[in-house]
């Protein structure tokens, strides 16, 4: 049997807003709504499930989410048309800056809900340093 993620809950005060906003950003298709969930899923498969829940109860999660160099692109442009702040760290110390980590482009940004979202062309630990010649 293989297994897959199929599909994770996230808190939002708004489940509406944080599903219009990460399908806007992402350039994804929001999904029928059923019982308390409002669907967003990406291109593997895998459903995002927005929740509305009370914001005292909502506890900050990380989301990375792995885009061609074309989708980048298009999503940074949509970053900054909707003037959302965006870093090139996960910390947060380098606003309006993108990274360059493992041989691709990466920045983070905030939904919402305040949920920490990223976006990366390449995934962690792809690009291997060539050992130089001595």
């Amino acid at each position: 049997m293989s297994v897959e993620l199929n599909h994770t809950i996230i808190h939002a005060q708004d489940n509406r807003e944080s599903a219009e906003f990460l399908a806007h950003i992402l350039g994804l298709e929001i999904r029928t709504e059923w019982g308390p969930f409002i669907p967003v899923a990406t291109s593997n498969g895998v459903t995002r499930d927005f929740a509305a829940i009370p914001a005292e109860s909502i506890i900050m999660q990380h989301h990375a989410f792995l885009i061609s160099d074309e989708e980048f692109d298009a999503v940074f442009a949509r970053i900054q048309q909707a003037a959302i702040t965006y870093y090139a760290d996960p910390h947060m110390k380098q606003p309006g800056e993108i990274n360059h980590h493992h041989g691709g482009r990466g920045l983070y940004f905030m939904d919402p809900a305040g949920h920490g979202m990223e976006i990366i062309t390449r995934p962690y630990g792809s690009h291997v340093q060539q050992p130089t010649a001595s």
